[in-house]
């Protein structure tokens, strides 16, 4: 599924005073990685008023949303969190007052209350105890038609699953935090987990035209 050049062009603009390395990020990203267009033209966060993006990086998914949004002022509040400082600061440069950003650990930062909440591709950096309770304060956040959007690796997506792990390490080594265990899980423990938890999940395939073995679940609280 291929995004609409307009909306990668939109989008991407914003970056131009954030830097060249984060505009030529954010027009690659929004080009090439399929969650973008998934979330937009399945509606995943069609209504929702209060958005928090855990592990943000530098807002990519707030400016995707403001792009197919268009002029009007955006029905939502839209807040993400990094722990990386340069990061939320190419956002805040980005996107300015439309949207909230916040340097901050996931394991440690209040979330507040929302009825969207997105983890894009950052839970195996922490270890499986973390995750759980991450995972146990984003149910509690949540009110009771909410929505989580949860992109993983699949432990058991072979060649893909080991290339994104790659991938996974060489960020790391750029961005001068080294070489880290990363602790994943198939698809079905995911899904086992979340049901503990208390959220029913519906799974997406995020594997078409990319070489990685990614899934994204949409898990709605029980």
């Amino acid at each position: 599924m291929s995004p609409s050049a307009n909306l990668v062009k939109a989008a991407s603009e914003r970056y131009r005073d954030a830097g060249r390395f984060a505009y030529h990020f954010a027009r690659g990203k929004l080009q090439g990685d399929p969650i973008f267009e998934v979330i937009r033209s399945r509606r995943l966060l069609e209504n929702r008023r209060q958005i928090l993006d855990l592990g943000c990086g530098q807002g990519l998914l707030a400016a995707w949303l403001l792009a197919a949004h268009g002029a009007s002022p955006p029905p939502w509040v839209f807040r993400g969190v990094d722990c990386v400082q340069r990061c939320i600061e190419r956002a805040r440069c980005a996107l300015g007052s439309q949207a909230e950003f916040t340097e901050g650990d996931m394991r440690r930062t209040d979330f507040g209350r929302a009825d969207g909440i997105v983890i894009l591709d950052v839970l195996h950096y922490i270890d499986y105890a973390d995750q759980r309770s991450v995972l146990e304060r984003v149910r509690q956040a949540l009110v009771a038609d909410g929505v989580l959007l949860l992109r993983v690796g699949d432990a058991d997506g072979g060649l893909g699953f080991k290339l994104g792990n790659w991938v996974d390490q060489m960020v790391l080594l750029a961005s001068g935090r080294g070489l880290q265990r990363l602790h994943c899980r198939s698809t079905m423990q995911w899904r086992e987990l979340l049901a503990t938890l208390g959220f029913d999940c519906e799974t997406i395939s995020m594997s078409a035209g990319v070489p990685f073995a990614n899934v994204l679940i949409v898990a709605t609280p029980r």
